[in-house]
């Protein structure tokens, strides 16, 4: 990964994930999108948005069921916008910690 002097400052986790969500803003995630080289459109905007709303509510990144469920997007859809792995690419991008069911 390349650096971004936006992301100098934000603390992370062995595995890449923000240390502390409450750092997240919409700079960060279009600097973290970068380095998954994903140019972020307004329906990443809507997946990223509603997984942030849904980890505040209950406390965990959302699985990607329920980010489906909740925009009402189908999961090849997801997959589309998030390739590989979309529910740790969203959780990352949106300033989450790793979903519970990533290993």
């Amino acid at each position: 990964m390349t650096t971004n002097p936006i992301l100098d400052s934000i603390s992370f986790d062995a595995e890449g994930y923000m240390s502390k969500p409450d750092e997240w803003n919409k700079e960060v995630a279009e600097a973290l999108a970068a380095q998954e080289g994903i140019q972020l459109t307004p329906t990443h905007w809507k997946v990223l948005e509603f997984s942030r709303l849904s980890a505040k509510e209950t406390g965990q990144s959302p699985m990607l069921r329920v980010i489906t469920n909740g925009i009402g997007m189908s999961p090849k859809a997801v997959f589309d916008l998030f390739p590989k792995s979309p529910s740790k690419r969203i959780a990352r991008i949106a300033g989450l910690k790793k979903p519970p069911e990533c290993l």
